[in-house]
């Protein structure tokens, strides 16, 4: 008894914050930050001159002159200030939900507790931003290729980065260094002035980046899922970015503000490739479930399997996806009995991936379906060996390039869209993951494992030139 009164007394004399459980800024704290405030609040984007994203800079002042973070003294804190709810809303996340009552209340005790650092060593990361960019020991795997509209600039994918370099010259021009430590995919809207960039870091936070090309910029920066996100893609208009998750969902949102307008949940795992409409009215999606899904924009509801629904209809996952570019606006046939009956316009589909073989698919069902059936598969093509990440469509339609990858080796081809007729690209020495055409389509730009940039002739498949990635 005298032991259990010591103890009590003991613990009655300590100050109330010390008898509750520690909060973890590397565990509880950071995800936190990570999901709500460091799109607006990073070395790239620093909105009111503060920084959210390294425990140092949390603790110094931004344009407010007051410090956001006063160890210990939750009443002197800037940040509790701004983000404290009153009358449902809040100064900050600036176009943004405010934060649960249970949130605010870890970052208060946090700051109670005296606001540690308690990131272990091992997690601990060298700073990376645009005045400490990244450093290559070895050229980076290259997960995506754009060209912009006007053939000027090739945007390749790095490390914590997009690199952008000169179409004619393959000079760098500049590094777009931003949040995400993995980049998988890179597009620019249809007028060129945006790159949209689809990341994240593996197992912690997804992100869709928005960059201002000729400003070199970051515009917005939109937290998505907990996870790295895939399969990025503009709507016609230029006005939505969709991109498949981990979390087995398709979502879209406002390039303008980040903010989320569209998420669906139909697929049954990782959706890894996202295309719209030529009308805007659609999104079609691919994932690891073996299956292209089609979802109605306007509603966000989920139409049609495009693809067959028999198992063993198609073998091994999908990746790769690509809208045909057809001239004319024709309208699909669709039957009366069909989901979301209304004026459609007739589009082709190219998916492709696990088997490696690339198949064309009409978007819209034209005739009632029937158990087994795979009516909506136009062409089935020559296939290529392992399994196929990327394929895109030239501006005509008239062809596609793939790239593919098996035990090492790697292979990049160009198929006649009508005939069928494969065309391989000579001198490609690793694993091939992306593709992309140069708006005149008289240059296929393609890269992989090894960091290299392949620049062929399509016509013949003879390589042009050749650089590695790899910035000093």
């Amino acid at each position: 008894m005298r032991w259990f009164a010591s103890c009590f007394a003991l613990t009655a004399a300590l100050p109330a914050f010390a008898q509750e459980a520690k909060v973890s800024f590397y565990k509880d704290v950071r995800p936190i930050l990570q999901q709500n405030c460091q799109g607006c609040h990073q070395p790239a984007k620093a909105q009111g001159g503060y920084v959210m994203t390294e425990h140092a800079a949390m603790l110094k002042a931004g344009d407010s002159s007051k410090p956001g973070v006063v160890p210990g003294k939750p009443a002197e804190s800037y940040l509790l200030h701004e983000i404290h709810v009153k009358d449902g809303k809040a100064e900050m996340p600036k176009n943004g939900a405010p934060l649960t009552a249970n949130q605010y209340a870890v970052l208060e005790k946090w700051i109670a507790q005296g606001a540690i650092d308690d990131t272990p060593a091992s997690a601990q990361t060298k700073e990376i931003d645009a005045e400490h960019p990244p450093t290559y020991p070895a050229p980076p795997v290259i997960t995506s290729l754009a060209f912009d509209p006007k053939g000027k600039i090739l945007a390749v994918t790095g490390y914590h980065e997009v690199l952008l370099y000169g179409a004619d010259d393959s000079k760098l021009q500049a590094r777009l260094i931003g949040l995400s430590e993995r980049v998988q995919s890179i597009a620019f809207s249809p007028d060129g002035s945006l790159l949209a960039v689809a990341g994240g870091n593996p197992g912690r936070f997804g992100e869709i980046q928005i960059w201002d090309v000729e400003k070199r910029k970051l515009k917005v920066s939109a937290p998505v899922t907990f996870d790295t996100v895939y399969g990025l893609s503009w709507n016609p208009e230029g006005t939505l970015v969709a991109v498949g998750c981990s979390d087995n969902t398709v979502r879209a949102i406002d390039p303008k503000t980040g903010k989320q307008v569209l998420q669906m949940g139909t697929h049954s795992d990782w959706v890894l490739g996202t295309v719209f409409s030529q009308d805007g009215l659609n999104l079609a999606s691919v994932g690891r479930d073996m299956s292209m899904k089609l979802t109605e924009v306007t509603t966000q509801r989920f139409v049609d399997n495009v693809t067959s629904i028999t198992p063993g209809g198609l073998k091994g996952g999908l990746m790769a996806l690509d809208r045909r570019p057809l001239k004319t606006k024709t309208m699909a046939k669709v039957p009366a009995d069909a989901p979301n009956i209304g004026n459609r316009v007739y589009d082709e589909l190219l998916a492709a991936g696990s088997d490696g073989v690339p198949r064309l698919y009409k978007m819209h069902r034209e005739v009632k379906r029937e158990i087994g059936d795979d009516s909506n598969k136009l062409k089935q093509f020559e296939g290529m060996p392992g399994r196929i990440s990327t394929v895109k469509f030239d501006a005509d339609g008239a062809r596609f390039a793939a790239a593919s990858s098996l035990d090492g080796k790697g292979e990049v081809a160009v198929y006649d869209a009508v005939a069928g007729k494969k065309l391989k690209c000579e001198a490609v020495a690793g694993p091939a993951f992306a593709v992309a055409w140069a708006p005149d389509g008289k240059t296929l730009a393609s890269g992989g494992f090894d960091g290299k940039v392949w620049l062929h002739d399509p016509a013949t498949g003879k390589l042009l030139k050749e650089f590695v990635v790899q910035p000093k």
